[in-house]
């Protein structure tokens, strides 16, 4: 069974198909922006993409995917780091980089084959504003910037299916005094010194030095990296509109073709039953979840137990649930290797072939884990060859999952720094009899997951039992 996604565009399912001559897939994803950490719910669509990536890599070779995912280093965001902290661009988004990629490599996600910033490809950038220009999609404003004219478009809202009158609702923004109309959106932003501070570059012909808009960045980084068209297209669905719909506008009215065959989006994800909020405490990074005691596995596993086009809950009690599954994998593939002829095995099982079926029906993640454990429970093992063969299918299915049961345990022995430190806080308030804070400071490392164990020379750290 060939995979298949649902096209955000056409509203159906359709397979994954090559559809250049190379039989290269040529597959784009919007990264992050790197001004401050990557929290779950940005993870679960690039765990989602993990996914994509896995599949078409067993579906048609790795030499036959290219993989790009690009990162946003400049922007009002970025930017307004940059002023609170008086520090360089450069420094702000390398840091933030690091830590993104940390989080990626413990969650499995396998790097892109190309990772290009928005800072280095800005010629690109205004190469792509200066043919919109000359073909008058674009204008420039009376302030410098340059904004793309939407009605020169006539396929504006196909991907949102957003209507004339929600469009103009939408887009009444700040700068819509330099504008046309007030649905057009900035390609070129003409430099203001209050807020940029040193960021900015010569602009395009006819227009004031500054810096890219947002949605150009992906248009320039995908034609020069993929081509004209690509066949697949990522993101979370917030990501839809205005900013996929607006890549899609720029980028067929400058190449004069279709921007790519596919859309994939996947859906939000809630915290105990709502949004994601800092006021309402159910914020998460990956660090703050590490930090209580979790694994990056089972925050992976965990972001794979609902469909990516449905919103997914996310609890802590999934994440105790999702340890508890991999340390069953992980005896499973034990009780494998223990019994499995150690020779190579010239055929493969068919045990979990249901697993990949689900996954390759429109990425069912969480039927996929279902006939994972399915197919675990329903057979024994019967001989060394066949624990051999099933070894094998066993791998080949993690691997597609990009579950990696080499690290399953590993941070139940191994204590957070952050626990560390706030267990030395609290032994410093015990040896001082400041009995309040010391039992202040015990609940956080419970909370925290992790139970402090005073004895006559020190103490001791365990986690809290599941």
């Amino acid at each position: 069974m060939p995979i298949q996604l649902f096209d955000s565009l056409e509203r159906k399912l359709k397979p994954l198909v090559p559809s250049h001559g190379d039989g290269v897939y040529r597959f784009y994803n919007c990264g992050p922006t790197v001004y401050a950490p990557a929290h779950i719910g940005n993870f679960r669509t690039f765990v989602v993409n993990d996914i994509i990536r896995r599949l078409l890599e067993l579906e048609f070779g790795p030499d036959k995917v290219k993989h790009v995912r690009n990162l946003t280093d400049v922007d009002d965001r970025t930017i307004g780091q940059t002023q609170k902290e008086k520090r360089p661009l450069a420094e702000i988004t390398k840091k933030w980089t690091d830590i993104f990629h940390a989080d990626c490599d413990a969650l499995n996600c396998l790097r892109p084959h190309s990772e290009p910033t928005a800072t280095g490809y800005i010629k690109e950038q205004v190469n792509m504003i200066e043919v919109l220009m000359e073909k008058g999609n674009a204008y420039r404003a009376a302030d410098g910037s340059v904004y793309f004219k939407v009605s020169s478009f006539d396929g504006y809202g196909g991907l949102s299916r957003i209507k004339e009158r929600e469009l103009r609702v939408t887009n009444t923004v700040a700068d819509s005094d330099h504008k046309d109309s007030v649905s057009d959106f900035a390609l070129w932003k003409a430099y203001k010194p209050a807020e940029d501070g040193d960021v900015k570059w010569p602009g395009p012909r006819g227009a004031s030095e500054g810096r890219p808009g947002w949605h150009i960045e992906c248009s320039a980084m995908s034609k020069a990296l993929l081509g004209d068209t690509i066949d697949l297209h990522t993101g979370g669905v917030d990501l839809l509109f205005p900013h996929h719909e607006n890549e899609i506008a720029q980028s067929q009215c400058c190449n004069g073709t279709k921007f790519s065959n596919h859309w994939y989006h996947s859906e939000h994800l809630l915290v105990d039953g709502t949004t994601m909020s800092k006021s309402k405490g159910n914020y998460y990074t990956l660090g703050d979840l590490t930090a209580k005691g979790y694994s990056a596995m089972a925050v992976r596993y965990a972001l794979l137990m609902g469909h990516p086009r449905k919103q997914l809950n996310f609890t802590l009690d999934s994440l105790h649930a999702a340890e508890s599954a991999l340390e069953k994998l992980l005896e499973f593939r034990a009780s494998l290797v223990a019994v499995a002829d150690k020779r190579t095995p010239s055929n493969t099982s068919d045990r979990f072939d249901q697993v990949l079926a689900k996954m390759h029906d429109d990425l069912n993640t969480p039927g996929a884990l279902g006939a994972l454990f399915s197919s675990i429970n329903s057979t024994a093992i019967n001989s060394p060859i066949g624990a051999a063969e099933d070894l094998v299918a066993f791998d080949r299915a993690m691997m597609a999952l990009g579950l990696d049961l080499k690290t399953v345990g590993k941070p139940e022995n191994t204590v957070p720094a952050a626990i560390t430190a706030l267990a030395e806080k609290r032994w410093a308030a015990k040896q001082a009899k400041d009995w309040a804070a010391a039992d202040t400071l015990r609940k956080e490392l419970t909370a925290a997951g992790w139970n402090m164990l005073d004895g006559k020379d020190g103490y001791k750290l365990e986690p809290v039992k599941k």
